[in-house]
Parts: structure tokens; C-alpha cells; sequence
């Protein structure tokens, strides 16, 4: 018998559903049809993680029905026992919410490096912009919402989304490049040269003094 059920919250799905929705149109200004498409699948995303968190435990009810008691868990109802990862290792109850934190905070990560991208990008006004963070990865502002992703993984992984996560990255991946042509065809040479000095996604491991930014 289980003790409780801490789901059904459909109100909350709705929130966090609208809130990260809201957060991703405004970090990202989706204008032409292919990027309101790929938001689109950011958008299933979310529904499916925040479903799986507040309304409707799919993950829990499959790996119920595939492995019964050997789950090891006793109340697999029980909100803090979706945090899986340390669920499914029996992990004290303070281990579960040490990894929804540490899930946070990778998310934090990705909400500040999307902001510090879309600031510079915001003032730009259309201008090429290599300094600040864009001297160190090219896509900061999909960078942060990898991040983001990862950071719901771990604080609330399931297997839709699991499946979902490399679809979603693959999509992305595809609107940096499909914008990276556009960038090439409008500012030439100067952002070719950028483009073979400063990775996609991920900054070089190299120190670079304050303020220091890609020469042209």
C-alpha cells in the first residue's frame, strides 16, 4: 500500500510549463518559422519533464510494472522519491535533495550565461558581437539552455525525457548552424574568422584577462 501520492498537481504543471516557456521566448526572441519550431520541441520538453514531476509519474508507474519490489522503493509515491538518481541507489532522503540542488544550480548556470548573451546581443542591434562571453563560445545563449536541460535531467530525470534530451540538442545544433550561414552571408570574412577562433558551445580551457575580447 502506498502512503501517499503527491501527484495530480496540475496547477503546478501549468506554472512551470508557462514560466519556462515565458523565460525561453524571452531569452531566445523565436522570429522566423524554424526557430519557433525548435522552441517547439523545447516546449515538449518541458511539458513531458513538468507532467512527469507534478502530474502524472509515467517513469515511477514503468519501472513499477518492469521490476515490482526490486525497485526498493516503499512509498515510490512519495514526492521526493521521483528524484531518481538517488532513489533508485537508495540514498538518504538528504542525498535526494543535495541532487535537486545540485540540479538547480547547474540550471542557475545556464539562466546566467543566456543572459549575459542576450545582453550583449540586445545592445548590439544587429552588429556582429565577439566580446564578453561571445570571445569565449559562439552560442552562449544555446549554451545556457543545454545547461538548463541537463540541470532538469538531474533534479527529475524520466525516460521520455531522456529520450527527448538528445532530439532536442540535435535541434538546436541544426538552428546555431542554419544561423552561423546567415552570419557568414551578412558579416563575411569577419565572422568566418571568428567562427574558426571561438568554439560553438563550449569555451577553450585557456585564462583570458577581464575584458579581453576576439580581435577582427
Amino acid at each position: 500500500m502506498h502512503l501517499s501520492y503527491d501527484y495530480g498537481l496540475w496547477l503546478m504543471v501549468l506554472f512551470n510549463v508557462l514560466l519556462f516557456g515565458a523565460f525561453a521566448i524571452g531569452f531566445l526572441r523565436p522570429k522566423k518559422k524554424y526557430e519557433w519550431r525548435t522552441l517547439g520541441v523545447f516546449a515538449a520538453f518541458i511539458v513531458a519533464l513538468f507532467t512527469e514531476m507534478y502530474g502524472f509519474p509515467l517513469t515511477i508507474y514503468v519501472l513499477l510494472s518492469l521490476f515490482g519490489d526490486k525497485v526498493g522503493i516503499a512509498d515510490p509515491f512519495q514526492h521526493v522519491n521521483g528524484h531518481l538518481l538517488g532513489t533508485l541507489f537508495g540514498a538518504a532522503e538528504w542525498i535526494k535533495l543535495s541532487v535537486c540542488l545540485l540540479g538547480g544550480f547547474i540550471m542557475l548556470m545556464g539562466l546566467i550565461i543566456m543572459q549575459k548573451g542576450w545582453k550583449l546581443i540586445h545592445a548590439a542591434k544587429g552588429e556582429l558581437v565577439t566580446d564578453g562571453i561571445y570571445a569565449y563560445m559562439r552560442h552562449p545563449q544555446y549554451s545556457g539552455l543545454f545547461l538548463i536541460t541537463v540541470g532538469m535531467l538531474v533534479q527529475w530525470p524520466t525516460l521520455i525525457t531522456l529520450v527527448m534530451w538528445p532530439i532536442l540538442m540535435y535541434a538546436y545544433y541544426r538552428l546555431a548552424k542554419r544561423e552561423e550561414r546567415e552570419a557568414e552571408a551578412k558579416f563575411g570574412e569577419a565572422y568566418s574568422l571568428y567562427k574558426q577562433q571561438v568554439p560553438a558551445f563550449f569555451p577553450k580551457l585557456e585564462i583570458k584577462n577581464k575584458g579581453d575580447s576576439f580581435k577582427i
